[in-house]
């Protein structure tokens, strides 16, 4: 039973904490100048990552399928395949969790430094808020980020699926389009994109909450960092099989 009441003390805890960093990261559209740093540090710090797994995902994706729709003699269907596969699920869950695992550890790290060397009381003493003055921009930037990275690794992703298939294939680049738009829908594309939102917000909270969290000394900010990446990392894979259910339900 304390597991259980831990647990759900536990989840209590981070939901009351979401909520008041949910209103700080409204609220940091003040801080144009903070949010705007911690943006460039979320998205170019994830770039690389991001452009190494756009061009991966659209290789490997055509190589793995077209071997498949080439057995079944459905292979124009190769572009439509991989366009839905890419918009809808890959690109969004490829993007947040290269961010829960860069920037979940990047911020649990930070504010547990910053909580651990009494930075965080010479805010308060100075009647300024944490959560408003760190959190909000920290998670805002994530919340911004997560969109753009996404678009970015999708874009990548279905240039390099195009380069694969002319290498093979006898398709131009207006056919592809073309064939990519073919079953695929704004009502579906648009809300597969809003989840990297959701994901950017739960990533953002996760590593912050971690890193506010953080006692123990120097060994304290090492697991601080840990827990961001691994609470990111959950909270984005479990909020995107909710979030998908959600979005077919409504569909």
């Amino acid at each position: 039973m304390n597991i259980f009441a831990n647990f759900f003390a536990r989840v209590g805890e981070f939901t009351r904490f979401a909520g008041e960093a949910f209103i700080a990261a409204l609220e940091s559209v003040r801080q144009p100048g903070a949010v705007l740093q911690q943006l460039y540090a979320v998205f170019i710090g994830a770039l690389p990552l991001g452009v190494v797994t756009g061009v991966a995902l659209g290789a490997v994706v055509w190589m793995h399928t077209y071997s498949v729709l080439a057995r079944t003699g459905t292979v124009d269907y190769l572009p439509t395949a991989l366009a839905a596969a890419v918009l809808l699920e890959l690109a969004p869950i490829g993007a947040g969790l290269i961010v829960a695992a860069r920037t979940g550890a990047s911020l649990g790290a930070e504010l547990g430094a910053m909580k651990l060397g009494e930075q965080l009381d010479a805010l308060e003493l100075f009647g300024e808020s944490p959560t408003k003055v760190l959190v909000g921009p920290r998670v805002l930037a994530c919340m911004l980020s997560l969109p753009l990275l996404h678009v970015f690794i999708a874009a990548l992703a279905l240039l390099s699926g195009f380069l694969a298939e002319s290498v093979v294939g006898h398709t131009n680049w207006l056919h592809y389009q073309e064939a990519c738009r073919r079953e695929l829908y704004p009502r579906e594309v648009i809300p597969a994109g809003f989840k990297t939102v959701v994901f950017g917000f739960l990533i953002g909270v996760a590593g912050c909450e971690a890193g506010l969290r953080a006692t123990g000394g120097t060994e304290g900010i090492g697991r601080a960092a840990t827990s961001g990446v691994v609470l990111a990392c959950l909270l984005a894979l479990a909020s995107d099989v909710l979030l998908v259910g959600l979005i077919r339900a409504a569909g």
